[in-house]
């Protein structure tokens, strides 16, 4: 089963490794790693997509809230919460399809950051389910390059990690 876990820690070198180094310790793959500053300058929210069953992830859980930088952990896999990731997608612009990409981009409401003589670069923000029918649709006209951010979440309502 797939989890989504966010996780408020204190602003600190190595926190990132002890994180880490948690689930690569247990034996267990980090799908997707996000982290950034929050309101408060001297904590950050990680957002962490990892697979294993209920009780594994309760265990990780566990032992993360036991860290010491650590300030809450929360697995969404019981709560509502909102999520996106952004994609940037570098594609051939050939002068014959150039047309075709931007209509496409338009129909995922995304935008061109970036042109070149032979490259157009598209940024498309959403679920992961549209990120991934977006670079399925574009595929057929030449994907150069592909960055994901890889998923950010956030309860719904008015519950709040920190």
């Amino acid at each position: 089963m797939r989890h989504t876990i966010s996780v408020l820690v204190e602003n600190k070198f190595g926190v990132l490794s002890r994180v880490s180094g948690l689930f690569s310790g247990r034996g267990f793959n980090i799908e997707s790693l996000s982290v950034a500053p929050t309101m408060d300058t001297s904590t950050s929210r990680m957002t962490i997509i990892t697979r294993g069953d209920d009780a594994i992830v309760e265990q990780i859980t566990k032992q993360l809230n036991k860290l010491i930088d650590v300030i809450k952990v929360s697995d969404f896999k019981n709560e509502e919460y909102v999520d996106r990731e952004i994609v940037l997608v570098k594609v051939n612009a050939e002068p014959n399809n150039r047309a075709e990409i931007l209509r496409m981009t338009e129909i995922f409401r995304g935008k061109v950051v970036d042109v070149s003589p032979k490259t157009y670069t598209l940024e498309v923000t959403g679920s992961e389910g549209k990120v991934n029918a977006f670079i399925e649709m574009i595929k057929h006209l030449g994907i150069i390059e592909i960055a994901r951010s890889g998923k950010v979440a956030i309860s719904r309502g008015r519950r709040t990690l920190g």
